[in-house]
């Protein structure tokens, strides 16, 4: 009677036909029963719990009044904007000041060499050198009025943050550089925001700023370095009016002439962060304290209840510092008192730098993402392994779905825990941005590695997101409701058929988070941000029954064929990014032609996987040539296309294979990773030609 006890109280609807089973049998039967009925207790009793979500996931945006079908988010208390989350934090220097507080001082960045392990400067460490290299620039002549756009050029390291907190420290104003942007456009920047001081990591970037002057940059005077630099550099730069001097030495400067802090107000100008457009000169978004601090804070309202960070929580610095998103979750880590830990420099060795610092949260890009679902699928290189690691995800996917979120269970240990202690074995956020990805591949990394996994959207001008997905929602395939800081409308694109009232249309922020306009370019600003206030992102957005956001176009890139179609192929290029083999695609398009062409990158990791299946093998560059890779690639990116519902003009006619990855490096993609779209029609003009030339015949 004991089974049949354990049983009754279960009181699972299911059971019940188990329980009329056990009233029927012998003594002896029923132990057995008896022992199955306490291991399903058990079960049910350990069974992993569903994360609890902010909010009704089915309505996770309100339309505010008012006529513009304007939308925020339904963690917001009212229509009014969230400006912060902590009283005591309204500024990028109180933001530093408060994690020193929280922290007790505790440790705050952190660097390794090669095979050593990280060390650490405290809070206070990190305060006064700040104070120090600020008291220097203001030494030197610089101030919050005059002379106030400090260079910084350099890669995701301590003195990165160091010199950007000197500059909030006495109201002056950050400029990040990177190389990727060329010698012409850095010279540009540096003589658009006037900047006279430049700290640099390595003598490399000091010589970049020189080549700059013997055109223009002639604003330059002082280069700091902090690594060593030889007399020969010292010479060059004394030959064109530079002075070039250590960190060190600035610092020594700056602590025996210290001064006093002059903090900035949350209306300031906190930083000029360069965007690299895919035509003309770079753009100065001008970005306020208030604009950081409104962003920052909207992040952690989202994830306030299950996820908020602490003073324990460890974030590896390897996305640049120069571009905002990584400058955002960093202001997220400060304000608690948290630690970052950056890698070494060279992103090979990102994965060592991982499993040393083992941190709990890891922003990512999409690219980081499907090296990771390639390398994971790439490993189960037999029948058995491939049917267990999908018969593994689709348990995991299932309790996904359900919002149960986890790295302990069966599936975990037998299957999942290599990757997840690839990346140290704490991780417990992600969050990727700055790009599309994959559903396919966002929604199996969720299951694989067990983490709350958040995708968002936005661009600079908005100082970093304006939407991301909420917690408890897991599926994939939008960029989640309106951050708590912004509303987010749709405007007609009528040329385009997106028109607002169907629930289309080009996507507009307004909020704290919009930024102040370009840097000494009206014209510009203007065509950014409307008499209302609202910035136009140039994205196409659909809203979704939930009150999320999917992003589907881009406004910008849109022509028209022969025969007076419009096409947007970015919208084309996203559907063709599904298919297993294709790693990127350049979908191109001529007024003169009727039709579309293709240049597709083969993934290196997948395509010997995927093609052997058809009967094919051979080296990478082999693949590459052979025709019969090609059209299986054709025919699988089609079978997409017609899936998603592409019109047949919106469809390629014909694809050429290209063995090299579109990178910054080859001039194909922009630093932040979007394609150059001229670059790539003139770099495969020749190609283009030829699949024109062919479907001709």
């Amino acid at each position: 009677m004991q089974a049949q006890e354990v049983l009754r109280q279960l009181r699972i609807p299911e059971l019940d036909d188990l329980r009329q089973y056990v009233r029927g049998l012998p003594t002896n039967a029923l132990m057995g029963v008896g022992a199955f009925a306490a291991i399903t207790t058990y079960w049910f009793a350990s069974r992993p719990k569903a994360l609890k979500a902010p909010c009704d996931l089915g309505l996770q945006s309100v339309e505010i009044p008012g006529g513009e079908r304007a939308r925020r988010s339904v963690l917001n208390d009212s229509d009014a904007p969230l400006m912060y989350y902590y009283s005591d934090a309204r500024t990028m220097y109180e933001v530093f000041q408060r994690g020193l507080r929280v922290s007790h001082d505790g440790p705050c960045l952190g660097s390794r060499k090669p095979n050593q392990p990280y060390e650490w400067l405290s809070y206070q460490e990190v305060a006064d050198r700040a104070e120090h290299i600020g008291s220097a620039l203001l030494h030197r002549g610089h101030s919050q009025s005059g002379d106030k756009f400090i260079g910084i050029f350099s890669q995701n390291r301590p003195e990165w943050t160091i010199s950007e907190l000197a500059c909030y420290t006495y109201s002056m104003v950050a400029v990040p550089l990177y190389d990727t942007l060329g010698t012409e456009a850095i010279g540009y920047i540096i003589d658009k925001a006037a900047i006279s001081s430049v700290i640099c990591d390595v003598p490399e970037k000091a010589r970049m700023i020189l080549d700059c002057i013997s055109g223009n940059a002639r604003t330059i005077k002082t280069i700091v370095l902090m690594e060593a630099f030889d007399a020969e550099l010292a010479t060059r730069a004394q030959e064109c009016g530079v002075e070039i001097m250590s960190l060190k030495e600035l610092e020594a400067v700056g602590k025996a002439n210290h001064q006093k802090p002059v903090p900035p107000k949350p209306e300031d100008l906190a930083i000029v962060c360069f965007t690299s457009g895919t035509t003309g000169n770079p753009k100065g978004a001008m970005l306020t304290h208030g604009n950081i601090i409104s962003n920052t804070a909207a992040f952690i309202r989202i994830t306030e209840g299950l996820l908020k960070p602490t003073n324990k929580d460890v974030l590896i610095s390897f996305l640049p510092l120069a571009h905002m998103f990584e400058r955002v979750v960093e202001s997220v880590i400060l304000i608690h008192g948290a630690r970052i830990g950056y890698f070494q420099g060279d992103i090979r060795l990102l994965m060592d730098d991982l499993k040393t610092l083992r941190p709990t949260v890891f922003p990512v890009v999409p690219r980081l993402l499907n090296r990771m679902f390639d390398k994971v699928f790439s490993q189960a290189n037999t029948p058995l392994k491939r049917w267990l690691l999908d018969f593994a995800f689709r348990r995991k996917e299932a309790e996904l779905k359900s919002g149960v979120v986890r790295k302990d269970s069966m599936w975990d240990r037998l299957i999942f825990r290599k990757v997840q202690a690839s990346l140290g074995g704490r991780v417990r956020l992600m969050i990727t941005g700055a790009a599309p990805v994959s559903p396919t591949i966002l929604t199996f990394l969720r299951a694989a590695l067990g983490c709350q996994f958040y995708e968002g959207y936005g661009q600079t001008e908005c100082t970093a997101g304006c939407s991301m997905s909420m917690p408890g929602d897991w599926t994939a395939g939008h960029v989640g409701p309106p951050l708590p800081c912004n509303s987010v409308k749709l405007v007609d694109v009528a040329e385009m058929n997106y028109l607002a009232a169907n629930g289309e249309g080009e996507v507009c922020v307004k909020g704290p988070n919009v930024f102040q306009g370009y840097l000494k370019d009206p014209e510009k600003t203007a065509e950014a941000i409307d008499q209302d206030g609202w910035l136009h992102t140039g994205d196409i957005g659909k809203w979704l029954p939930n009150g999320t956001l999917k992003i589907t176009d881009r406004k910008k890139h849109i022509f028209k064929l022969a025969q007076g179609e419009y096409i947007a192929p970015e919208k084309i290029e996203n559907i063709y990014n599904l298919s297993d083999p294709v790693a990127q695609i350049f979908v191109h398009g001529d007024s003169l032609q009727a039709c579309l062409v293709g240049i597709v990158v083969p993934d290196p990791d997948f395509l010997p996987i995927w093609i052997k299946k058809k009967g094919i093998e051979g080296s990478y560059s082999e693949l590459c040539d052979n025709k019969d890779v090609k059209n299986a690639i054709l025919e699988d990116i089609l079978r997409l296309g017609r899936d998603a519902g592409l019109k047949t003009f919106e469809q390629v006619r014909d694809i050429a294979l290209h063995p090299e990855m579109f990178s910054v490096q080859n001039g194909l993609l922009t630093p932040t990773l979007k394609a150059k779209r001229a670059e790539l029609r003139s770099h495969f003009r020749q190609q283009i030609d030829e699949l024109y030339a062919n479907v001709k015949m």
